[in-house]
């Protein structure tokens, strides 16, 4: 009889619950170093330098270096917050402090949405690909080379940025080789004529409101948090390191795209027409693979890396079913929603899904969500006050204003640009999602089955 009770009132053990802090914390500044600049790195240099040219001609050296400014400016809080704390969700865990619990549910839904875009990178991958080796499949090649770094992804993070390092590598030879060989290429008389800043100041600030796509995606690495060795130190340094060492080299090659042939020639023209021109065949063809395919590559790859610790906290958290939060025993991957991604990125390039619209779309949702979180960003010292005084950006209330406002105001001003271009059909559709997602928060919030672990914490 007692053993039988025994039995009875012996509690059983509950299944051990997943958490960001299993994930190794294996990223020291070199990885996010690389990982940043593989995803600053894109399609963007390679297609926006020639439109660029023709907004401001010979300026576009300087156009780079504004945006770059401009990307620091609409970065400013999330580096006072990374620099402050870590965030083991990334943005999910800042909205999450600074905006409220219900927010995070709203983030997430939205954040899930908007990175149907990993199909672009790979499909890009593959235009390039069949530049030089024509007739084979598009789609089977995109294919590939997703499942190539899903599953590089997939063996752990560190496997993941020792194969980021390598093709940053290839990817920086590449670029320095166009600046090298193309710098005595460029004729005399550049910095004078009618081809500079044709479009004057505003030209300038034109082309650099659309260069900002150019140069900006190193804030990502916000979102490894919970992998990193050194968050607030390592975070913030990449961050603005990142940014400005990229466009430094992008305005370098700026300069020899708009100053070895004529503007007319280039202006709206990819930079593999002046590579063309200026590099030896075989170096052109190492430019277009280890620069231009590399640099999609290295997208692709960082994307996959960060895209997932958001939702992995989400998920922990109850705001989506808590088995997708399985982290891989071995690995400490988060195996089935890097899975979910991968078909999420699968699913555009085998139904021909055209994303090209979805892709401006899907940026016009991320800048609002960070445009939200940078104005919450002055409730910093209220809700984490101990950390806040022991902060390296601590500063006046007034000054935190000012930062907050700075950022905001930078990501309106991109938000303002990006809708300029959407169809009305794309901008209901907008509206709709929001509305959708903040009513999946409040149902999800109140059906009980959300219980927020803190995840964030003093590095």
């Amino acid at each position: 009889m007692e053993e039988k009770l025994a039995a009875v009132t012996t509690p059983v053990s509950e299944p051990k619950r997943s958490s960001t802090k299993d994930l190794k914390r294996v990223l020291g500044r070199g990885d996010l170093m690389s990982i940043a600049v593989g995803q600053i790195i894109g399609a963007g240099i390679f297609a926006l330098a020639g439109t660029a040219i023709g907004i401001t001609g010979k300026s576009v050296n300087i156009a780079f270096m504004v945006a770059a400014l401009l990307v620091v400016l609409m970065s400013l809080t999330q580096i006072v917050v990374s620099g402050t704390v870590r965030m083991r969700g990334g943005f999910y865990t800042a909205g999450a402090l600074l905006v409220g619990k219900r927010f995070a549910g709203f983030y997430t839904i939205i954040f899930i949405i908007t990175n149907v875009a990993i199909a672009m990178y790979a499909l890009s991958f593959a235009d390039y690909f069949l530049a030089l080796v024509p007739g084979l499949n598009s789609t089977l090649i995109a294919a590939v080379v997703l499942t190539i770094f899903y599953l590089a992804n997939l063996l752990g993070v560190k496997e993941a940025a020792r194969v980021q390092n390598l093709m940053v590598l290839a990817m920086a030879v590449a670029l320095t080789l166009f600046i090298v060989y193309g710098m005595p290429q460029i004729q005399p008389g550049y910095f004078s004529g009618e081809d500079l800043m044709p479009g004057g100041m505003m030209g300038i600030f034109t082309a650099a409101a659309l260069l900002t796509f150019a140069t900006g995606g190193a804030n990502v690495i916000v979102n490894l948090g919970a992998e990193a060795k050194n968050p607030t130190k390592d975070i913030p340094f990449v961050i603005i390191v990142s940014t400005i060492s990229v466009a430094i080299i992008y305005a370098l090659m700026a300069t020899v795209a708009a100053g070895v042939l004529p503007v007319s020639q280039v202006a709206n023209q990819p930079l593999t027409v002046v590579a063309l021109e200026i590099l030896p065949y075989p170096l052109y063809v190492f430019f277009v693979v280890g620069g231009a395919m590399f640099a999609l590559s290295t997208t692709l790859n960082a994307t996959l890396g960060w895209v997932t610790k958001p939702v992995l906290q989400a998920s922990i958290d109850g705001w989506l079913p808590k088995q997708l939060g399985a982290i891989n025993d071995r690995f400490k991957t988060p195996h089935v929603l890097l899975t979910i991604f991968y078909f999420i990125g699968l699913l555009p390039i085998i139904t021909g899904w055209d994303i090209s619209g979805i892709a401006s779309f899907a940026l016009i949702l991320n800048n609002v969500l960070w445009l939200i979180i940078a104005l919450a960003t002055v409730r910093l010292p209220k809700v984490l006050p101990d950390m806040w005084e022991k902060s390296k950006f601590k500063t006046s209330k007034t000054n935190l204003w000012i930062l907050s406002l700075v950022a905001t105001g930078s990501n309106a001003f991109q938000v303002y640009l990006l809708f300029r271009d959407l169809t009305t059909l794309l901008i209901i559709g907008n509206i709709i999602l929001f509305i959708l997602a903040i009513l999946y928060a409040i149902w999800r919030d109140k059906s009980g089955k959300v219980d927020m672990e803190i995840s964030y914490e003093e590095a």
